[in-house]
């Protein structure tokens, strides 16, 4: 399970990164710009509200399940939402797997 955690750590960061690396580069860190873009139409809006909705359900999987095993280090899985969910949640998989794994 590791090698596919890995994979899909590497698809959940390049796939967003994809998107909004050539949007930086058009428009820089233009955040009014941004979230009009974000929510130009219901199908937008209706993937925003999923991805944060996703977000706080992974944010809150990886503090308690993270806790409930004393897992160190889980500062890495939670800043890697910024990225996305796509992102944290495999790597706090992976990272969790490799935990449970330990002797």
């Amino acid at each position: 399970m590791q090698i596919i955690y890995l994979i899909l750590c590497v698809a959940g960061a390049a796939l967003p990164l994809s998107q909004l690396i050539p949007w930086l580069s058009t428009h820089g860190v233009d955040l009014p710009l941004f979230l009009q873009e974000a929510s130009s139409g219901y199908i937008s809006a209706f993937g925003w509200a999923d991805v944060l909705v996703s977000g706080i359900v992974v944010m809150m999987f990886i503090f308690v399940e993270g806790r409930r095993l004393g897992m160190r280090r889980l500062w890495l899985p939670l800043t890697s939402l910024l990225v996305g969910p796509s992102l944290a949640l495999p790597l706090f998989l992976l990272v969790r797997e490799r935990h449970l794994a330990q002797p």
